[in-house]
């Protein structure tokens, strides 16, 4: 092997694309800022125990783990930054009031989460606190396809889903006690073979309501659907009344809903949502509430947010075109370089040529040059 070659499901980020995510970053932050939310930046590594605080196993699974020389404690490298956030939001800013939050940087992952991820995601998002009520999720939901439509991509589609319908069924089933994370994964997959063992287990109620729950998707049709077919419960009428509420506040064309969606059950706690966009497989952007996770930093807030990977959305995108710049010889006679100074405060991009070196790069098409003429230096169009 060659001392060049890069572990597997990492690679270099070269300078089209790295532009063109560095644009992304900037236009997202500026966006959730114009909305009111605030930047922090978390380290890249904590100790595992709170970077793991209010986390299920699955991202245990994801961290990389390694011993911290100083105090012989292990650390962890974030593979979600969404924890630490929250963690900020609880112990650090200590807020009585609504507190919005955003944050972008890269986290690693022990394994790839897909045929199309990579190792080292750079992580986008904003997440809201401290307000319980249905507007939060609105404004996020809002926040979350604004993010696309500001990248340049339109027709985003919204699937919505609820972390407590299923939790609700399977509750109020003596039976289901102590499988219940092994049955959402299992309903979220629609695993129907791999549910059938489960089935002869549980009451024939709760069989019957999560048979329908796993045919229960598509248009907004499907929540009056689920009110005449599944049990009556509380935490079922609740979760249908918040889908159908945060359906009514968005496009009905970009809305689509998955009732037997209970993925990240031990971590979400209300209403989930993915964006989906044409030409991309997965989800582009992931979200929902999760009011519990706080309570491990000692405030168990109300929380709702999202995230997403900037190099994925950056991959929808055209490739990145040739930026026009200056070409400059080289010199450091005064007036050659206050003319350069000049070119670049103006917002130009100014390139000087090294003696008997030609700049050899995709970035930039120099379509002007720096030329010395009767006036003093003056940029001419190239021909």
């Amino acid at each position: 092997m060659g001392t060049w070659l890069l572990p597997e499901d990492l690679a270099d980020i070269l300078p089209a694309e790295a532009r063109r995510i560095e644009e992304l970053r900037r236009t997202l932050l500026d966006l959730y800022r114009s909305y009111g939310y605030e930047l922090v930046m978390p380290p890249l590594v904590e100790y595992l125990d709170s970077l793991l605080s209010g986390a299920g196993s699955d991202l245990n699974l994801r961290t990389f783990k390694l011993v911290d020389q100083m105090s012989g404690r292990t650390l962890g490298v974030r593979a979600d930054m969404t924890p630490q956030v929250t963690r900020i939001d609880a112990h650090l800013l200590n807020r009585a009031g609504v507190t919005r939050l955003c944050y972008c940087g890269s986290v690693l992952h022990t394994r790839a989460a897909g045929f199309t991820a990579t190792r080292e995601p750079l992580q986008i998002g904003a997440e809201l606190y401290g307000h319980t009520g249905l507007e939060a999720d609105v404004e996020i939901l809002r926040l979350a396809l604004a993010s696309v439509q500001a990248a340049g991509l339109h027709g985003a589609r919204v699937d919505l889903g609820h972390a407590g319908l299923v939790r609700a069924i399977l509750d109020a089933d003596p039976a289901a006690a102590g499988a219940t994370e092994t049955l959402c994964d299992l309903m979220s997959a629609k695993d129907e073979p791999g549910l059938a063992p489960w089935f002869a287990a549980l009451r024939p109620d709760t069989t019957e309501a999560l048979r329908r729950l796993l045919r229960l998707y598509g248009d907004a049709s499907v929540l009056e659907e689920a009110r005449a077919v599944l049990p009556a419960l509380p935490g079922v009428t609740s979760a249908l009344d918040t889908l159908q509420a945060l359906a009514r506040a968005l496009p009905a064309e970009a809305v689509s809903l998955d009732l037997a969606d209970a993925r990240d059950y031990h971590y979400h706690t209300g209403a989930v949502f993915a964006l989906y966009v044409d030409g991309w497989p997965d989800t582009v952007v992931r979200g929902g509430r999760y009011d519990d996770v706080g309570r491990a930093f000692g405030r168990a807030r109300p929380a709702t947010g999202f995230s997403l990977d900037l190099r994925v959305l950056a991959g929808l995108l055209a490739p990145a075109t040739s930026v026009p710049a200056i070409q400059a010889p080289w010199g450091e006679q005064p007036d050659l370089m206050q003319a350069i100074a000049e070119l670049r405060e103006a917002g130009n991009i100014v390139v000087q040529s090294l003696p008997g070196r030609e700049p050899d790069q995709q970035e930039y098409a120099f379509d002007r040059e720096l030329v010395l003429g009767e006036r003093g230096w003056q940029v001419v169009v190239r021909r």
